[in-house]
């Protein structure tokens, strides 16, 4: 998964129903498909009852106002997303609010079950109000208001010494880790549904903040609308982002919109976005890309920990990409410089001797421009008073929040850009939902794993998960008397309580830990918490993640075929 992508289900594949064909009325939707209704086999309901049992656990003792964060302590006296969060607020990056939505929705499909579709309807009007008036949303959102948000900010957000996304109250929305294209996403569908029009006017709202945010030149910036130059705040936000796939994910989210709305005048915005991709590799002998450029096409570094760079993962990515783009349209100009990107790949992979301190990785994640030569970013200090990031080309001690190596699939890469090749241009561009007229239904879920281009083409099939009885058995004796699945708590963090000193730390104690020391309020694992800090136990409690993947077990066992 991508950073915060939510953890699907790994079990065998199978088929279930993906995108439908044409329909004469605006806005189709894949219909709930049968319900439990009173002919449920009796061997059925206790799979049913489960997801009821959990839904309304979720819905009515954990969720506040309809939104969620990620993971929560039993008794819900903390909570937290990416960093610790008030009880009040709602976490958009996935695993979060939209992601519980697309799972209850997904179980309204399976079951035809309304209690299903009220709770995803409460999301849904939770992510209405966390809504930018601009269309997009921020990472979080505070139901007390906006200055118990800058209130978090000031605390919270300031003292996580690698969070640097939070080291801002900006006011404006975010592109980054899929948050605005995940909610934006389930107003699509949550429209489709049943035609509400209390979702038409907020859906189109995220369809003009992802339109009108773009650049001319086809790419995103990570934040918009952007910072006036006076306010005085960081602005590599405005810059053309690459990182987290932002404009693969603004690109899914448009011809979403296409397919099942019918607007045709997206078709300009995906093609202009394709195009970016082309115009933004770099020249030979370095054709790659970095994770951000400048307006003038240069790639440029953004966090502190984020060097100007060209990265290999972003690189391998972008590729994959183009050859999307490729099969979507046909057009020879995405894959003409392919061959040349994977040459350069292949130039820079780990010798022997770096495999060896990298295990089970094959590139490093920053290359110098101009030499090839890769860089290390490291930093120095205890917390993000006295810290700093620096980059140099020693591969002794890197950061360890923030992977510097790469495992990357160049064989696969290649044989699919081989195979491509070698289709015609009929059978290549097969069911594109580029090439089609009339409007198409989109896939029937969306939280058994996560949707892709190839998902969208007309008559297509979407591999999910096959789940044997016993696998299913095993689900629901795990749910809990209160309705809950119970996990170990992945990450937790110091709380808040001051800011941490400034003066000058000069041991190493804290250079490859996630976090730094007690006043540093970052995430950690407890089993992995740096030297000289009492022991941490790892807690138990509720997380969205084991409740989305539970559930999509049970919907992919009770779920038709298709």
């Amino acid at each position: 998964m991508k950073r915060r992508t939510f953890t699907m289900s790994i079990l065998t594949p199978l088929l279930l129903a993906a995108c439908g064909g044409g329909d004469t009325e605006p806005g189709p939707g894949p219909g709930p498909g049968p319900g439990p209704g009173p002919d449920v086999p009796p061997e059925m309901v206790p799979y049913f009852d489960a997801m009821k049992r959990a839904a309304t656990f979720m819905s009515e003792k954990v969720a506040y106002k309809g939104g969620y964060v990620w993971s929560y302590l039993p008794d819900l006296s903390r909570s937290w997303g990416e960093m610790e969060a008030k009880r009040t607020m709602l976490w958009v990056q996935p695993p979060g609010t939209p992601s519980m939505g697309h799972a209850y929705l997904d179980a309204y499909h399976a079951t035809g079950d309304e209690l299903f579709y009220k709770a995803a309807e409460t999301v849904a009007l939770a992510l209405i109000e966390a809504q930018h008036e601009a269309g997009g949303w921020n990472y979080i959102y505070d139901f007390e208001g906006e200055e118990s948000l800058k209130d978090w900010y000031e605390t919270f957000g300031q003292n996580g010494w690698r969070l640097e996304e939070f080291h801002h109250y900006y006011g404006n929305a975010t592109f980054d880790d899929a948050g605005t294209a995940v909610a934006s996403q389930l107003l699509l569908r949550m429209y489709l549904e049943k035609k509400d029009d209390r979702f038409r006017e907020p859906l189109y709202k995220a369809i003009s903040f992802v339109t009108t945010a773009q650049y001319e030149g086809g790419g995103w910036p990570q934040r918009f609308p952007l910072m006036s130059k006076e306010e005085g705040v960081p602005d590599y936000t405005s810059l053309i982002t690459f990182n987290d796939d932002v404009a693969g994910e603004n690109i899914k989210f448009l011809i979403m919109c296409r397919m099942a709305l019918g607007e045709s005048q997206l078709l300009g915005n995906i093609t202009r976005a394709m195009d970016n991709f082309v115009a933004l590799q770099q020249p030979a002998p370095q054709p790659a890309w970095g994770l951000q450029f400048t307006p003038e096409g240069e790639p440029v570094g953004a966090r502190t920990y984020e060097p100007t760079a060209l990265t290999t993962h972003t690189t391998a990515n972008n590729i994959q990409q183009l050859l999307n783009f490729y099969k979507l349209t046909g057009d020879e100009r995405y894959i003409a410089r392919v061959p040349e990107a994977l040459d350069w790949l292949e130039k820079v992979k780990f010798t022997p001797e770096l495999i060896e301190l990298f295990p089970d990785r094959t590139h490093p994640t920053y290359i110098e421009i101009g030499t090839d030569i890769p860089l290390y970013v490291h930093r120095r200090g205890s917390n993000v008073v006295n810290g700093e990031y620096y980059f140099d080309k020693n591969p002794e001690k890197p950061i360890g929040h923030y992977g510097q190596a790469r495992k990357l699939d160049l064989e696969a890469i290649r044989k699919r850009y081989e195979d491509l090749k070698a289709k015609s241009p009929e059978e290549l561009t097969a069911g594109s939902p580029l090439q089609i007229t009339e409007l198409t239904a989109l896939p029937k879920y969306f939280s058994l794993r996560e949707v892709s281009l190839d998902d969208l083409y007309v008559g297509s099939t979407m591999a999910t998960t096959a789940v044997a009885e016993a696998d299913a058995q095993k689900v629901v004796s795990e749910l809990n008397e209160e309705g809950y699945w119970p996990v170990k708590l992945t990450y937790i963090t110091n709380p808040y309580t001051m800011p941490g000193t400034a003066e000058p730390y000069l041991e190493d104690t804290y250079a490859t830990t996630h976090v730094g020391d007690v006043n540093d309020t970052s995430p950690f694992e407890p089993s992995k918490a740096p030297e000289g800090y009492p022991p941490q136990e790892q807690p138990t409690g509720i997380t969205v993640e084991s409740f989305i993947k539970n559930m999509g077990v049970l919907i992919a066992y009770i779920a038709p075929v298709q």
